[in-house]
């Protein structure tokens, strides 16, 4: 039967706010938008299908007297922002689903009225299936399978059906975008699928660096010219929809074996990792383990991106381990720190970073007690003391592996770090940032739990040092080790033997040359934040230094 499409004219009594404002200087008179009226149009809707033809697409249209934007709010989770006030939302809970719709009308100033409507649609789409193998039924980690050859690729979407289901122009090489510090955060993203009652969530966890295509650098007001990581903040969960391709691929004669036919379109503007513009991508092949996708260019409906998916978090040259115990310190010999391994940075201010404390060698700011080196972080009347030791001239070395067992402060304000300097930075051309600098862990009290790891160099000092951060549990209450692995090729850190940083090492970055060993505790300063009034004092605790080669 052909269906015919009817529209439902759906008046509700209007509600709004009325506030009396003396006229803005900025925006003339304020007037709350009026007489909202929405119309749904359901696709196939007729006598024999009132709820539809099973699409279960719906068109919005939204007017109102001095509106200047929409915004569709919806019951499923998901909203949408429309300047012109319509919007064709796609309601993919298999059956018959009532949904409720608002749409807020904003006006001059800020000032708004909604309203509030039910549809009532019939999808018949489903596929529990890829649900079940993006969560195993609960929730599940995804990352770049880095390590694949064309884990991500480009080619045309036409109609050529020998080309437009895989990167056909242009395929990356295994671990190409770790070759440079501008890129590298693409293999950093971690995409969590969630199953929750009838609704699949999705969030993704880059750190806050974004890799964006060059065409889209000026949403973070980038000017590179080229792909490149930007902070760009990406949190919050979203809601995965799921609906049948219309794609090309869809049409190939061989397209039941070059995709699934299933697409995913995520709530909120969500994307999976790298930045093109879309919300939608296309399940091209899904297992338990691999996954992957299709997406069109946002600005470019003649592009096809190809991401590939993994559910193991590929490792950079994972040969690469040390296990020959060249130095440590156990820390079992009660008093000062051991004079042969560890020496003291004295003085205030921290190097340049505006920290509040005054570095001691004094035993109320550094002991080894009951099995422990204990740092202290003490406030005197507004006069902070702590310590900062060192390796320095005692034990510097070139590449192995660095594992540390902590407990942190606590505390705003507090900033514990473990960490290693390059030896020649006090030498003509290799001040810092040219010597280098790893960051194993750093720790912000007031951001409890978020482990910070990161290399500083040039191009990547102060606040755009090449890092990543990760969360766990339990930071200032429980012990963790703190490890990086360090090689000709490549700079790793861990928390707990979980990798959450990566970085390419090579002639270009200064990170082939001796490095020592520096444990503190600063308060505040540009990266520990504000100090809270109350605190008093607050130690990190090593359990042990180990260096293997």
């Amino acid at each position: 039967m052909k269906n015919i499409k009817k529209y439902i004219l759906l008046v509700v009594t209007l509600t709004f706010l009325v506030s009396c404002q003396e006229e803005d200087k900025s925006f003339g008179d304020i007037i709350a938008p009026d007489n909202l009226v929405i119309e749904a149009e359901i696709q196939g809707q007729d006598g024999s299908n009132p709820y539809g033809d099973g699409t279960g697409i719906v068109i919005f249209s939204a007017r109102a007297n001095n509106a200047i934007s929409y915004k569709f709010i919806f019951s499923d989770g998901t909203s949408q922002n429309s300047p012109l006030g319509v919007f064709q939302k796609r309601f993919a809970q298999p059956g018959i689903n009532v949904y409720d719709v608002t749409v807020v009308a904003s006006g001059k100033g800020g000032v708004a009225t909604n309203k509030t409507i039910s549809v009532e649609v019939r999808s018949d789409f489903s596929d529990d299936e890829a649900i079940q193998l993006l969560t195993d039924g609960t929730s599940k980690d995804w990352y770049w399978s880095a390590s694949e050859p064309g884990h991500l690729g480009v080619g045309p979407n036409s109609t050529d059906e020998t080309q437009n289901y895989f990167g056909f122009w242009y395929q990356a090489a295994p671990w190409e975008k770790a070759a440079s510090p501008d890129s590298s955060c693409l293999y950093d993203n971690v995409l969590t699928f969630t199953k929750d009652g009838d609704m699949l969530k999705y969030e993704l966890d880059n750190g806050g660096n974004t890799f964006f295509n060059t065409a889209f650098e000026g949403v973070v007001g980038g000017s590179a010219g080229s792909d490149m990581c930007y902070n760009y903040d990406v949190s919050g969960v979203k809601i995965v929809t799921l609906s049948p391709s219309e794609s090309v691929v869809s049409m190939n004669p061989n397209a039941a074996t070059q995709t699934r036919g299933t697409v995913m379109t995520f709530s909120d503007n969500g994307f999976m990792g790298y930045y093109i513009g879309q919300n939608s991508y296309e399940i091209l092949s899904l297992t338990a383990n691999r996954m992957v996708v299709r997406a069109i260019m946002g600005n470019d409906p003649g592009l096809a991106w190809y991401h590939t998916f993994t559910t193991t978090r590929p490792v950079q040259n994972p040969t690469t381990d040390y296990t020959n115990l060249v130095w440590s310190d156990e820390f079992d010999v009660d008093g000062a720190p051991d004079a042969t391994k560890w020496g003291y940075d004295l003085g205030a201010g921290g190097w340049g970073n505006q920290e509040a404390q005054n570095y001691t060698n004094s035993a109320t700011n550094s002991v080894v007690s009951n099995g422990n080196l204990v740092i202290t972080a003490i406030n005197s009347g507004g006069n902070y003391t702590s310590a900062r030791l060192k390796s320095e001239n005692k034990f510097e070395f070139t590449y192995g592996k660095v594992e540390v067992r902590a407990k942190l402060p606590v505390g705003g304000g507090t900033w514990p770090a473990i960490w290693m300097l390059g030896a020649n930075y006090d030498q003509a051309g290799f001040a810092w940032p040219a010597c280098g600098e790893i960051d194993i862990m750093e720790h912000k009290g007031n951001v409890p739990n978020v482990i910070h790891g990161t290399l500083h160099y040039p191009g990547n000092s102060g606040g755009n040092g090449n890092g990543n951060t990760t969360t766990i549990t339990g930071a200032s209450t429980e012990f963790h080790i703190y490890k990086t692995i360090w090689s000709p090729t490549s700079i790793q850190i861990f928390v707990d033997d979980v990798l959450f940083h990566s970085v390419p090492n090579s002639n270009a970055v200064p990170f082939n040359h001796d490095f020592f060993l520096i444990l503190n505790v600063a308060m505040g300063g540009t990266f520990g934040g504000a100090i809270d009034p109350s605190f008093t004092q607050s130690s990190m605790e090593v359990d042990y230094v180990r260096v293997y080669q």
